[in-house]
């Protein structure tokens, strides 16, 4: 919900420059690496992350991915078992029908929270500035001026900050009196960090709230939502060419959230965002409508069995980041919850 912000898919660059790993990246790749526990890795991969050094948090995960007491969970749903869950191949809406998937409740969300929240708030400024002109008696021309005023600040926000101010009122407003809005958040970038984690792609922060995003970025164009280790990602958009296994990865990712709110309320409200950004990635790499359309079902499909098959997984994820839990910590109840009969 989602600053990829995916909020939700939010993608932050990395540095271009390859970096060199520190120290204890290369001790975890040695000969010791059975001294060497899953919770001191974790930790590591937390410091790695806190410099801003997303190569060195990576490779300690991959290196530890698979050995005995390690990383179990991360990859777990490759290409090879994503598409053994459902080939890929084209797509219709009836086929999502007979998966109990309703395309239009999950894939066109509305949020009904915060629009209800904008339109009271208008309200109260309409009846704010007629109480205003009966009780101090303002000139036609003094409303005239404010109203432009208002609109200039309106328009400055929506030029310079993207909506960031009018975002982050709404946003601060429907955390502080709508406990199923702020609930709704942490569910859908629970589904964005769990699936992510899955399908190989390592979580590298997230934020529950506009305004906690203002307190960690600094920039009110940053939204809310979970950010990921992309260089991989970044490196094959550069090249001018994103391999069917990466797009895959990403597609389901993009989806997580809204498939998480569909599967709890029976619709979606948050993640408009994320499909646009995953329609206009789509369209930059050739699909034509009929190809992507095919693409986003596959994924939604595939996404769906994946956070039905973890739902405790991500129940517990979900409880974990309303705490604020560390990266490294929401990584470490994943793969305490995950049996080894569901990987």
């Amino acid at each position: 919900m989602g600053t990829l912000v995916y909020n939700n898919l939010c993608f932050l660059h990395s540095r271009p420059e390859a970096r060199a790993f520190s120290f204890t990246t290369r001790i975890v790749s040695s000969s010791e690496i059975g001294v060497i526990s899953k919770r001191q890795v974790l930790e590591q991969v937390d410091k790695e992350l806190s410099k801003g050094d997303e190569r060195s948090a990576l490779a300690l995960v991959k290196d530890f991915q698979g050995k005995p007491g390690g990383l179990r969970c991360f990859g777990a749903a490759r290409q090879s078992e994503l598409d053994l869950q459902v080939p890929q191949r084209l797509y219709t809406l009836d086929e999502l029908k007979l998966n109990g998937i309703e395309a239009v409740s999950l894939l066109s969300p509305v949020d009904q929270t915060l629009g209800s929240i904008e339109r009271n708030l208008q309200l109260a400024a309409a009846v704010g500035g007629i109480a205003a002109w009966n009780v101090f008696g303002f000139s036609p021309q003094q409303i005239f001026y404010l109203s432009l005023a208002l609109l200039f600040f309106w328009t400055l926000d929506s030029v310079s900050f993207n909506g960031g101010v009018g975002s982050l009122v709404l946003d601060t407003i429907g955390h502080t009196f709508s406990q199923k809005y702020h609930n709704r958040v942490i569910q859908h970038e629970a589904g964005h960090f769990l699936i992510a984690y899955l399908v190989g792609i390592l979580p590298k922060g997230y934020t529950l709230s506009s305004l906690e995003a203002l307190q960690k970025e600094g920039s009110l164009n940053v939204q809310a939502g979970t950010a990921f280790v992309d260089f991989e990602f970044l490196e094959e958009v550069n090249s001018g060419k994103v391999s069917a296994t990466t797009l895959n990865r990403f597609s389901c990712i993009a989806l997580a959230g809204v498939v998480t709110e569909y599967l709890l309320y029976g619709y979606a409200e948050g993640g408009l965002a994320d499909i646009n950004k995953l329609d206009s990635l789509l369209k930059g790499l050739g699909f034509t409508q009929k190809k992507a359309d095919s693409q986003v079902r596959w994924a939604v499909l595939n996404t769906v069995l994946l956070l039905r098959r973890h739902e405790a997984a991500r129940a517990k994820l979900a409880e974990a980041m309303s705490m604020a839990k560390s990266v490294a910590s929401c990584i470490d109840i994943i793969e305490d919850t995950i049996d080894e009969s569901d990987i």
